[in-house]
C-alpha cells in the first residue's frame, strides 16, 4: 500500500512538471515542435503504470515499454531544469534591456538539455573502475596487498537484465580480485527470471569468495527468492551475520534490518566484533554510522545513493548523506566507502557521476 501511495504522489508531481515544461516550450518556441514535447511527456507519465505493472507481470512488451518511458523521465527532468532556466534568462535579459528573441533562449537552453540527456545515456552505459587503497589497523598479514571489488546497485529488471549482469561480472573478473563484496540492490524490484540473472554471478573468479546483502529494492518483494537464486550459484549471502575469512571479519546486515537503529545495533552486538582484528561491514546505505563505529567496525562498504545520477538529484543526495554520499570518508575510527553503483535507477542516465565498480587494495595501517 505504501508503494502505491508513493506512486500517486510521484504521479501528481510528474503531471505538474509536465504541464510546466510543455507550456514553457510552447511559449519559447512559438508552438513549434509541441507535438514532440507532448509525446515525451506522455511517455514519462507512462513510466509510473509501467513500473507498477513490472512488480506483477513479466512480459517482453512491458520491458519494451519500460526503456523509452524511463528515458523520457530523464528527458523530463532535464526539460524541467531547462524550463526554469528559460524563464530566469528571459527575466534577466528583459531587466537588463538586452534585445534577444525568446525563441533563441528556448532553442539554446532546451538544446543544451537534450545534449546533456544524450551524454547521460552514453555515460551511464560505460562501466568504469574506481580504485582506493585502504589501510586497516590489525589487518591479518595474509590480507596485506590483497584486493577486493565492491559492486552495488546493479538494478537488474526491465531496464537492464541478464546481458548487463554478464557485462558487470566480466569486468569484475578482468580485475582478478581476491574477494567480491555486493552491497545490495542487485535487482530493481520488477519481476525477472531470477535464476537467469543470478547465473553470471556464479562465474566470478574470487578465491576468497563473493558476499552479498540485500538493498531496499531487493526487498520490494520476497527477498528470499533472490537470496536462494544467488546461493545456488555460489554467492555467500550474509544473513545478518559475521564470517571470518583468513582472519578478516566480514559482517553483512540486510537493508531492512540496518534501517532500524535498534535492530542494527543488536545484530552487531550479537556478531561479537573483535576490535583487535580488522573487519568489513556490508551495509547498503551509508547511514546510522555511529552504530558500526561504536561496534569497532574498521570499514563499511555501501551504495544506495547513486551519487544522485544527475543534477539536481546529485545536490539532493549530498544534502541527505553529506560527505558519505560518495567516496572514501571517515566517521570516527570507521572508514566508509560509498559507491555510486554500477547500474541506474529510473532513467538510465548519468551526468557528473559514473557507473562504477570499486577496486579496493588492502594494506596494514
Amino acid at each position: 500500500m505504501r508503494r502505491f501511495r508513493l506512486a500517486a504522489v510521484f504521479f501528481g508531481v510528474v503531471l505538474l512538471v509536465v504541464g510546466f515544461v510543455v507550456s514553457t516550450w510552447a511559449y519559447f518556441s512559438s508552438g513549434v515542435g509541441v507535438g514532440w514535447a507532448i509525446a515525451v511527456a506522455l511517455l514519462a507519465i507512462g513510466y509510473i503504470p509501467v513500473a507498477i505493472l513490472g512488480f506483477r507481470l513479466q512480459t517482453p512488451l512491458l520491458r519494451a515499454m519500460a526503456i523509452p518511458a524511463a528515458v523520457s523521465i530523464g528527458l523530463l527532468s532535464f526539460g524541467f531544469v531547462a524550463a526554469v532556466t528559460c524563464w530566469v534568462l528571459a527575466g534577466a535579459t528583459r531587466a537588463l534591456g538586452i534585445p534577444i528573441e525568446i525563441s533563441s533562449i528556448g532553442y539554446g537552453v532546451f538544446g543544451l538539455g537534450l545534449v546533456a540527456s544524450v551524454y547521460g545515456l552514453v555515460n551511464a552505459a560505460r562501466i568504469q573502475v574506481t580504485r582506493y587503497t585502504v589501510a586497516l589497523h590489525n589487518l591479518p598479514r595474509q590480507w596485506d596487498g590483497r584486493t577486493g571489488v565492491l559492486v552495488s546497485d546493479v538494478h537488474l529488471g526491465n531496464i537492464r537484465s541478464v546481458g548487463f549482469a554478464r557485462r558487470v561480472v566480466a569486468r569484475v573478473n578482468t580485475l582478478r580480485p581476491d574477494v567480491v563484496f555486493i552491497s545490495g540492490d542487485m535487482f530493481d524490484g520488477a519481476l525477472v527470471d531470477l535464476d537467469a540473472c543470478a547465473e553470471p554471478w556464479g562465474t566470478i573468479n574470487a578465491p576468497m569468495g563473493s558476499f552479498y546483502v540485500t538493498g531496499n529494492h531487493d526487498e520490494f518483494s520476497d527477498s528470499s527468492k533472490i537470496t536462494d537464486a544467488l546461493r545456488k550459484v555460489g554467492v555467500r549471502v550474509l544473513d545478518n551475520e559475521k564470517v571470518t575469512v583468513q582472519g578478516l571479519q566480514i559482517v553483512g546486515v540486510h537493508d531492512g534490518v540496518a534501517r532500524d537503529e535498534r535492530g542494527f545495533r543488536e545484530i552487531l552486538d550479537r556478531s561479537r566484533i573483535e576490535r583487535n582484528s580488522a573487519s568489513v561491514l556490508l551495509n547498503h546505505q551509508p547511514s546510522h554510522l555511529s552504530i558500526p563505529n561504536e561496534a569497532g567496525i574498521s570499514l563499511q562498504l555501501s551504495g544506495h545513493t547513486h551519487k544522485g545520477q544527475f543534477w539536481p538529484w546529485t545536490h539532493l543526495v549530498t544534502r541527505i548523506f553529506g560527505p558519505f554520499a560518495y567516496g572514501l570518508n571517515r566517521f570516527g575510527t570507521l572508514q566508509v566507502i560509498t559507491s555510486s553503483g554500477v547500474g541506474t535507477w529510473g532513467p538510465p542516465m548519468r551526468v557528473a557521476t559514473r557507473s562504477e565498480i570499486v577496486l579496493i587494495q588492502f594494506s596494514c595501517a
